[in-house]
């Protein structure tokens, strides 16, 4: 088979994928708005969803480069990793809200990966795949450095194209939609909001931009050698900057460092600028001759100062873990130090040789490739969920006594510490232990019930209704059913006033036959600060809600009020009538509804 033959063939695969891959998109997109499976089965939903975004594009970068049998095997491996951290992410959260899609017209709910997996699931498989690629080209198991490099750089930069053709794209159609609106033709707007076009006509895009970057190979080498010398010709400013701050800490001393609560994430960011404009200078190890003599110095220096960057980010995240244990955000630092003391060491050592310019940063670069792979899999696995061992480490200074309960941050378990940490504040709610267990499974409780982490009450007070509802006539008693109902159910009593759901709120509660059925409804009245006049029912399944909101100046109408507790009023037919739609009643409201007269 010719040259152009092969790559016509690989160009239909890759089109034909793309173009499965946006109709199976399409498809979890409807489950999703009709509530059906799969987006019923939320530990199938989130997997596929996951397996559907990123092996496709693994699938159509394969093509070309690896042979039948090696693209198949690494596909599959790539599914059973992709679906096994989604299966994960899906157990570890458990029943958080904000990880739901609530559907309007059903009951189900759909679970969506969170945002972090598939952050750092795009950075495991742009690593894992250059690696496998470059170990392809070269029909070896490690490859050679180059191979490495143009593999990775070439694959990223396709990928930021084929976005960006993707972007242009969509920005173009719609500009020829809103050129058809000119003359009152709409039928391409209505087709560019249609899911069933967006989604394939996406997907399909972007692969037909992959497969345009992937046989230009010299478009991409160009671009990668633009963007490299430019940022090589930062270095030095780079190098300047950091030497200062350096230069400074004797004269300054720590305190002011420690001071600003953030010196561990911008050293570490400093630390990574290094790292990425060395690289930028080093390129792939055969460019030495050509990189000018402030540039290698430059660089060199740069490569020396990580070392005490790297040591002073480690002593501040230190710092604060004694003092306060670990966290998420302090575990997930702690790794990313990790592999940034890889590079550290690694690039001292490399700076340190005589013979060769920065030469052994080859043999780095490919062994921290595989050091963030291992890093990133734990820290999204059972292996190092930083969920996990965070509720852990909070709950043991807590049993230890390091730190007080009325201190501990009960809310940190149940938002940050995702199933674990609901596990720990259900045991909590249990806790006998010490002379503050009271206080413990009273936070505990609370910490439950809260909604949100900027929920302001603590502990909700218990709603007492005979304190908070006065009732008229003074003979009568409010039905047991109403004083059993649950009021702070959110779908069925979100509307119920607030005399209703918390302590120290008050209401006059009517007892009013509304509709001469022989059962008395409830008017509850309150003239706080913020007036409202509510009527509550009874419905057929015995649970009560609001039915009615009376006009605002009623609420605040202290003289018909008074009337109204003497008895002086009656029940007499509406004024106004409702529109009906196809067995729908729609109620007429008028500003009849308005007091015209609160006079005595």
């Amino acid at each position: 088979m010719s040259e152009s033959a092969a790559t016509f063939k690989c160009a239909i695969a890759r089109l034909r994928i793309g173009l499965l891959q946006g109709l199976l998109l399409y498809f979890l997109y409807e489950s999703v708005m009709a509530g059906t499976w799969p987006a019923t089965n939320v530990f199938l939903f989130s997997p596929l969803l996951m397996v559907c975004l990123f092996a496709p594009v693994l699938l159509i970068s394969s093509l070309g480069h690896l042979q039948k049998k090696q693209m198949w095997i690494w596909i599959l491996v790539a599914i059973t990793i992709i679906g096994l951290l989604a299966f994960y992410d899906v157990w570890r959260n458990g029943d958080q809200h904000n990880f739901y899609f609530n559907v309007s017209n059903s009951n189900t709910h759909t679970r969506f990966p969170s945002a972090l997996l598939c952050v750092f699931t795009f950075i495991v498989f742009y690593i894992a795949h250059s690696l496998v690629l470059a170990s392809a080209i070269d029909n070896q198991r490690i490859a050679k450095y180059s191979t490495y490099f143009e593999t990775a750089w070439k694959l990223l930069i396709q990928i930021k194209f084929s976005a960006m053709f993707v972007a242009i794209l969509w920005a173009v159609l719609w500009l020829g939609a809103a050129l058809f609106m000119l003359v009152g033709l709409d039928f391409l707007k209505v087709l560019l909001q249609k899911p069933w076009f967006i989604m394939p006509a996406t997907a399909f895009a972007f692969s037909c931009a992959m497969h345009i970057t992937d046989v230009r190979p010299a478009i991409i080498h160009g671009i990668r050698s633009l963007i490299l010398v430019l940022m090589s010709w930062i270095l030095p400013i780079t190098t300047l900057l950091v030497a200062g701050f350096l230069v400074s800490l004797p004269l300054t001393g720590l305190t002011l460092l420690w001071a600003t609560r953030n010196a561990t994430s911008v050293l570490m960011g400093s630390a990574t600028v290094l790292i990425i404009m060395i690289n930028a200078a080093y390129q792939n190890g055969e460019m030495a001759s050509n990189v000018a003599k402030i540039v290698r110095i430059s660089a060199k220096i740069a490569a020396l100062m990580l070392l005490p960057i790297t040591a002073i980010a480690v002593y501040s995240l230190s710092l604060r873990i004694n003092e306060y244990g670990w966290t998420t955000d302090r575990i997930i630092a702690t790794a990313c130090l990790v592999v940034i003391s890889c590079y550290a060491l690694g690039y001292a050592w490399a700076a340190c040789q005589e013979t060769s310019w920065l030469g052994r940063i080859s043999t780095i670069n490919v062994a921290n490739a595989f050091v963030i792979l291992i890093v990133l899999i734990a820290l999204f696995s059972p292996i190092a969920d930083p969920a996990r061992l965070s509720v852990n480490n909070q709950i043991a200074r807590l049993e230890s006594g390091k730190i007080n309960p009325s201190k501990f941050d009960f809310d940190y378990l149940k938002f940050e510490g995702a199933r674990y940490g609901l596990a720990a504040l259900g045991k909590l709610k249990l806790w006998s232990k010490g002379s503050d267990a009271d206080l413990v499974r009273k936070k505990a409780d609370a910490a439950l019930r809260k909604e949100n982490k900027w929920q302001r009450e603590e502990m909700k007070p218990p709603v007492d209704l005979a304190a908070n509802l006065t009732v008229w006539p003074q003979t009568a008693h409010l039905p047991t059913s109403f004083l059993t109902e649950n009021w702070e159910d959110k779908q069925r009593n979100a509307a119920a006033p607030r005399c209703l759901k918390e302590a120290k709120h008050k209401c006059d509660a009517y007892l009013i036959d509304v509709n001469d059925d022989g059962k008395s409804e409830v008017l509850l009245i309150n003239s706080e600060r913020w007036p409202d006049a509510t009527l509550l029912m009874a419905g057929k399944d015995g649970h009560w809600g609001v039915i009615s909101n009376l006009p605002y100046d009623f609420a605040k109408c202290t003289s018909l009020h008074k009337k109204l507790k003497e008895g002086h009023f009656k029940i007499v037919p509406s004024l106004g009538k409702d529109l009906e739609i196809a067995g729908q009643r729609i109620e007429i409201r008028t500003n009849t509804n308005r007091i015209t007269n609160c006079g005595n």
